[in-house]
């Protein structure tokens, strides 16, 4: 007897989206300070896309790219990429390894084609000084020029262990006056409108919407708060194993207070935020799998 199919076709891509997903997590929890910054970049870059007037689902490819970006920096050791000072230049060239292993890490998957662009290409300038290819001007993707732009500005406007993020005023000024050089020239303009409309502020300082960067009480790196976190809830900072709860919370107004105990093993343990990772996996799946289906059977 024939085998009734019950699952359709479009259905077979959101596993393979949440696995990438799940993958760029657990590459930005390394990373005690830029907590958020995945989430960010990908929406900058959603935003943009969408002002472009790209189609549905590039604008899905687009916000896909923006997360998974930084792929490669699963191969950074951990001395470079926490280092809490300016690098140095073997550091500096060290870094700039990590979109070469990006790219290695996507080849086999079935999706790769999605974010191989972003993963490979995002440090590329059109003025050729990028890394790690030195591309110029259209030769750069525009995937890549999307997500490259808004990592930068995410970059100059979240705060590091060595100093504090610039106000958006500066960074857009930043990006001006790099038009047409670090950054492509139309994307530039674009950026420094949206900002100055204030339509990326609900995204600037921010690890989800709604809920701002929160820092450790005690040692001073990013706390990821989750959204369906209540007052009273235990956090922990993945730096110093130190426990804070909800002091309250009312709209964006969240305050952690130290408990003076340390998290367990157990409780520092890397954590998806499954609830986001749910919406943005549903998000992509939505417009990616009428066009993207056949990525999984090599007929496009």
């Amino acid at each position: 007897m024939p085998v009734t199919r019950t699952t359709s076709p479009s259905s077979l891509l959101a596993p393979f989206i949440e696995n990438l997903y799940r993958m760029a997590w657990i590459v930005e929890a390394r990373d005690a300070y830029t907590g958020g910054h995945l989430w960010r970049v990908s929406q900058y870059s959603r935003l943009l896309a969408q002002d472009l007037g790209l189609a549905p689902d590039e604008v899905a490819r687009v916000e896909l790219g923006g997360f998974l970006h930084d792929l490669g920096k699963v191969g950074i050791p951990d001395a470079v990429l926490n280092k809490p000072g300016p690098l140095d230049d073997h550091e500096y060239a060290l870094i700039k390894t990590h979109p070469r292993i990006g790219a290695r890490l996507l080849q086999g998957h079935p999706l790769a084609a999605l974010a191989m662009e972003a993963v490979l290409m995002h440090h590329e300038t059109p003025d050729g000084r990028g890394y790690p290819d030195g591309l110029i001007g259209e030769a750069i993707p525009l995937i890549a020029r999307i997500v490259g732009i808004c990592d930068a500005f995410d970059a100059m406007t979240s705060t590091r262990p060595y100093r504090q993020g610039m106000p958006v005023e500066k960074a857009l000024s930043i990006i001006r006056d790099a038009a047409g050089k670090q950054f492509d020239a139309d994307l530039s303009a674009r950026l420094v409108r949206l900002g100055s409309e204030g339509r990326l502020s609900h995204i600037v300082g921010h690890t989800d919407q709604g809920i701002p960067i929160m820092s450790c009480p005690a040692c001073g790196p990013t706390i990821v708060v989750r959204r369906d976190q209540q007052p009273g809830d235990h956090v922990y900072c993945r730096h110093c194993g130190g426990q804070a709860r909800f002091k309250f919370r009312a709209g964006e107004a969240i305050e952690l207070e130290p408990t003076g105990a340390k998290g367990t093993p157990a409780q520092l343990e890397t954590e998806v935020d499954e609830t986001l990772l749910s919406a943005l996996v549903a998000g992509a799946h939505q417009h990616l799998a009428p066009r993207y289906i056949g990525l999984l059977d090599g007929r496009r």
